[in-house]
């Protein structure tokens, strides 16, 4: 959900269509057949907002009656979508009334990462440059997502005191390994082709490339797979860069608790591993607790049960008070870096605590579809 990037210029996207019906912050191209959604902040490195969602939701369902194919992508090359634009939501609250803005937004991103996930029409997100957060639920619920080697993941939300959402209970739960549970809990940045190798992409195309690749799958007898597959490179096989430390991975974030996971990586002095250490104790305790319990709960439970279940969650984090409230403040506000978690440790985080989060919220629970 978070996006934690300055703002930034950056340069259009030529975009060929037919038709093009240009909005300040999503391009809507219809190309015949195909359909195209162009995120369209590039100085906020294409972050979303309500507006966004609320533009993005209806044409995407009205495309799936009419359309062979759908693609979304970014203006520029530096980013996909780095993410949700978090400060205005927090900004909200000193107001009164004000999670409502909060809660309307996560409504309406849950509900369009839903219907991501259960497009019935091919939907291929371009993940080329930076794709976090909000970003990822935008494109890793979808049947085709193409990275390059300027595409750079994350889930940073324990950094601001949230969790990994959009659906991140359900994807970080079926990679590989623990490596989801890995990424969810102290948001680890991967790049390019290591991307593809976790499993959160579905194809790889040197940057270089993706203009011929967005132009042959908007020809109307395009057959997706063999447009990618062509592009692939030949030596795309090279070492995944996780893969020296796979068996820590595993044995470590297996452990049924946080603190074991962290006592299970003390006791492994390399550097790599200390400063695993280091990014795990840089972040919201409630967080960390609350990312491991949805992370296990979604690896039995649909796309929609975990988005409901995370809709849960995030309302409890709409507070002025919330570890929510204070990362963002510490990262993107005031920028001062040093947000003061309350509770200040793991030890504090009673599992009392935790289990509230996740407590049904009756007739307000968002409503959806348990596909």
């Amino acid at each position: 959900m978070l996006s934690t990037q300055a703002d930034t210029g950056s340069q259009k996207n030529t975009i060929l269509s037919k038709t093009s019906i240009p909005e300040t912050d999503v391009i809507i191209n219809d190309s015949g057949a195909c359909g195209v959604l162009v995120l369209n902040r590039p100085k906020a490195l294409n972050a979303l907002n309500l507006s966004m969602v609320q533009k993005i939701y209806p044409i995407l369902k009205q495309w799936e009656q009419t359309k062979k194919l759908i693609i979304i992508r970014g203006t520029g090359d530096k980013a996909f979508c780095a993410g949700g634009d978090v400060k205005s939501l927090v900004l909200a609250l000193s107001q009164p009334n004000g999670d409502q803005l909060g809660k309307d937004f996560f409504k309406a991103e849950y509900t369009l990462n839903h219907l991501i996930g259960t497009y019935k029409k091919p939907y291929i997100a371009l993940i080329n440059g930076i794709t976090m957060g909000g970003g990822v639920g935008l494109s890793v619920h979808g049947k085709y997502r193409i990275a390059t080697d300027k595409t750079l993941f994350a889930m940073p939300e324990t950094a601001i005191g949230l969790f990994p959402d959009v659906g991140g209970s359900y994807f970080l739960s079926r990679l590989k390994g623990k490596f989801g549970l890995f990424l969810g809990l102290t948001g680890y940045r991967l790049k390019g082709v290591d991307v593809l190798h976790v499993g959160v992409a579905t194809h790889f195309v040197p940057s270089n490339k993706l203009e011929s690749v967005y132009n042959e799958l908007l020809l109307q007898d395009s057959d997706i797979d063999k447009v990618l597959e062509q592009y692939l490179p030949k030596n795309i096989k090279q070492e995944f860069s996780l893969n020296p430390y796979t068996e820590i991975i595993n044995e470590c974030f297996s452990a049924p608790t946080v603190e074991e996971i962290i006592n299970r990586l003390e006791a492994n002095k390399s550097e790599w591993v200390q400063n695993i250490i280091k990014m795990l104790n840089k972040m919201s305790p409630t967080a960390l607790k609350v990312t491991k319990k949805a992370i296990d709960e979604g690896s039995k439970k649909s796309l929609a049960e975990c988005l409901i279940m995370e809709y849960r969650l995030v309302c409890a984090c709409l507070k002025k008070n919330s570890d929510f409230a204070e990362g963002v403040r510490a990262l993107l506000i005031d920028k001062d870096q040093n947000p003061l978690w309350n509770p200040t440790t793991l030890e504090q985080v009673s599992d009392d605590i935790v289990e509230k989060r996740f407590t049904p919220l009756l007739q307000n629970d968002l409503k959806l579809s348990k596909l």
